[in-house]
């Protein structure tokens, strides 16, 4: 039982670290935090981003879309269930950030979408991306790109990035 618990501390431990390491971004008063990508595979023209805005200030902002050097489209979507049926679509008129909220952009849920990929992602690189706020503005982040399948550690919900960049006054890449 003592060596379960040992284990079990030292996997904590790891996955605390590595969220610790994960890179948190900051414009005004919106936090960006965990942004991470999967893998794809060869061939791919489309992968999937994601990361968690939370909104620290007094009045709401908006996540309007954003780009990045390896595809050529970079659109937020949302999924939903219709009559039993997973459907994807485009957010129109972007994604609202109400003040005190996060809004997390997750698999199966708000996210991502970089089309007409330019280039594989391939676990390990760092994608470079621009976020294009309503009042924020432009901030620059770097998507983490994990194994085809994975989840990062540092994306669990009970996480919090550390390293916070203040990405203020930054305009485009």
């Amino acid at each position: 039982m003592k060596a379960v618990l040992i284990c079990l501390a030292f996997a904590l431990g790891a996955a605390v670290a590595h969220a610790q390491d994960a890179p948190s971004y900051k414009a005004d008063a919106l936090q960006i935090t965990q942004p991470w990508s999967r893998a794809t595979p060869k061939g791919a023209q489309v992968a999937g981003a994601y990361f968690k805005i939370t909104n620290t200030g007094t009045t709401p902002d908006r996540l309007l879309g954003g780009s990045t050097p390896v595809a050529g489209r970079f659109e937020i979507h949302e999924m939903s269930m219709d009559n039993g049926v997973m459907k994807m679509r485009p957010v129109q008129g972007g994604l609202e950030i109400k003040p005190g909220e996060s809004v997390e952009l997750k698999p199966g849920a708000y996210h991502v979408m970089m089309l007409d990929l330019k280039q594989p992602l391939t676990k390990g690189d760092h994608v470079k991306a621009t976020l294009n706020f309503e009042k924020a503005g432009p901030v620059d982040i770097e998507y983490n790109v994990v194994g085809v399948g994975e989840t990062p550690a540092a994306a669990a919900p009970s996480q919090t990035g550390g390293g916070m960049h203040d990405m203020k006054g930054m305009k485009g890449m």
